[in-house]
């Protein structure tokens, strides 16, 4: 493809950061050595406007345009990597046993990287660009909600953010996304069942909260299946169940822990109130009680109109109009993301990493072939939001 062809040059060399990314994954906001790294790679460029230590170890670089006045836009990649001990078997898997980048964000920082790189050179554009290297993405809470938090965006005058991910099952070359919500929101809950504890051969004379737990689960998925609208989008998980100590003890409690997905903060608000009352109503009727702590830790991530024509506009030029999807159906997982889109207008796209595994699966690795494309996909988007007046 022509328009992604003048990137091929920062190929090999970009294959090189993300492979040396990728076998020294760090975690959370600890990411230290992968924070140096991008610093000394941003200068080695010539960009002298580097801040550092944002939210503890993210990142905000300047690149000034030579086309004049003009906004300042916000790229966004994240650097942190996940606890999973990698079974990819490639050459340059990861060297720290029980980390990987399992979720390609080795990828996503090599391909602001790359584009940092051409865009330190030619500088076509008016304005200014900050490259946001953001820690922190795959934990709670988050290093995008830090950062918004410690004004970063007020403090270099960002007016819209535009983020990248990969995603396996889409084909290298392809992008999607879609006007709106994109991404669904994710709360987090922890359910205390409390009982009586007994002896398990004489049950009645206590109260079981294992029985109750498993009436309360299955209560929880009615609420989606009987009290929401099927058109839309509920998603109560159970992933925790912990109680008891010994084979013929009733335990005391039951504590139960999960997630809760969906596109509306109104229906999050439904399901917190739902889950509650479900929980106390079963429970009280066995006997038991119930408690629940509900936390919202990251709002749905919402694709603004104008931003999301102008990355759309931008993936085109690129690749042709062939090869984006301008209506990719929302995702139920969530991304960090929304938090500066819930501050500042831009829209998240989605760039095809082959038929790989799954994210945040062990034999995951990003595909190197996706990097020009990535690189690509920044510049022309720099250079269509942030165009020479004619």
């Amino acid at each position: 493809m022509e328009g992604v062809q003048r990137f091929r040059e920062f190929h090999a060399e970009a294959t090189e950061w993300r492979r040396h990314l990728h076998r020294n994954p760090e975690l959370g906001f600890r990411v230290e050595k992968t924070a140096q790294f991008v610093a000394e790679k941003l200068a080695s460029f010539g960009i002298n406007h580097i801040e550092t230590g944002i939210a503890e170890t993210g990142i905000v670089a300047v690149i000034q345009g030579e086309g004049g006045e003009g906004p300042t836009i916000g790229l966004r990649a994240d650097m942190d990597a996940l606890p999973i001990l990698e079974a990819s078997g490639k050459d340059w898997s990861s060297e720290t046993p029980g980390r990987m980048h399992g979720c390609g964000h080795d990828g996503h920082s090599a391909m602001l990287l790359g584009a940092a790189k051409h865009l330190a050179q030619t500088r076509n554009f008016r304005g200014s660009v900050a490259l946001i290297f953001q820690p922190a993405e795959e934990i709670l809470p988050s290093g995008a909600q830090k950062m918004v938090q410690a004004g970063f965006l007020d403090r270099f005058s960002i007016s819209q953010v535009f983020g990248l991910h990969n995603t396996p099952g889409i084909a290298v070359g392809k992008f999607a996304t879609c006007h709106g919500p994109v991404l669904s929101s994710l709360d987090d809950f922890d359910l205390v069942i409390e009982g009586k504890s007994g002896h398990a051969a004489r049950p009645h004379e206590g109260v079981d909260p294992i029985v109750i737990a498993a009436q309360v689960i299955l209560g929880l998925q009615t609420l989606v299946s009987r009290l929401t609208n099927p058109l839309e989008a509920l998603v109560i998980s159970v992933t925790k169940i912990n109680s008891g100590t010994a084979y013929n003890v009733i335990p005391e409690q039951v504590n139960l822990a999960g997630t809760v997905r969906t596109f509306s903060p109104a229906l999050s608000a439904f399901a917190e109130g739902k889950m509650r009352e479900s929980a106390q109503s079963i429970a009280r009727v066995f006997g038991g009680d119930a408690e629940l702590d509900y936390r919202r830790d990251t709002p749905v991530t919402v694709n603004h109109a104008a931003e999301t024509d102008l990355a759309i506009k931008a993936a085109q030029n690129l690749v042709g109009t062939a090869s984006v999807n301008a209506k990719m159906s929302p995702r139920s997982s969530s991304e960090d993301f929304a938090f500066m889109l819930e501050a500042r207008p831009g829209a998240i796209m989605y760039l095809g990493n082959g038929p790989t595994a799954a994210l945040h699966n062990p034999a995951y690795d990003f595909d190197d072939e996706v990097l020009p494309y990535g690189i690509g996909y920044w510049v022309t988007l720099v250079e269509t939001v942030l165009a020479l007046q004619s």
